[in-house]
């Protein structure tokens, strides 16, 4: 079976963080960090190169392929931060609405800047995704 390709590594969170070149994308990291990992109760770690992550969590597909992720975790990148939400977006739709402006994926959310949303709405998000644990991957 084969393993994912992203895997935690022991690169240091602040040292990640302190490289990315925009101010307002290293702040708004900052806070992001600040918030998962209250609700996660877990310090943060590097997964792959670009991708902090908080907590784990082992999954299991019907298929049978199965591995170790993260409960919550985000990765700012150059058009967004993106923020890994391993419940699904499904059990979101109502605070979702009121975050203000974002996009979304299949179990992440996209948004530009920090400023464009509400904070309380997010720390919300994040706090019930955690408290949801990992998606039925039945």
């Amino acid at each position: 079976m084969a393993e994912n390709k992203t895997q935690p590594t022991d690169q240091s969170v602040d040292a990640f963080i302190e490289s990315i070149d925009h101010e307002q994308r290293r702040n708004d990291s900052r806070l992001i960090a600040e918030m998962m990992q209250r609700a996660a109760q877990s310090a943060p770690r590097m997964w792959g190169a670009s991708i902090i992550g908080f907590g784990d969590t082992h999954y299991k597909y019907a298929s049978g392929r199965e591995g170790d992720w993260f409960p919550v975790g985000f990765s700012p990148r150059k058009q967004n931060l993106v923020l890994y939400l391993t419940c699904g977006l499904t059990p979101l739709e109502e605070d979702l609405q009121r975050l203000g402006k974002h996009k979304t994926g299949v179990g992440c959310l996209y948004i530009a800047k920090l400023s464009d949303i509400s904070l309380p709405v997010l720390e919300e998000i994040i706090q019930k995704a955690v408290q949801l644990g990992p998606l039925s991957l039945k």
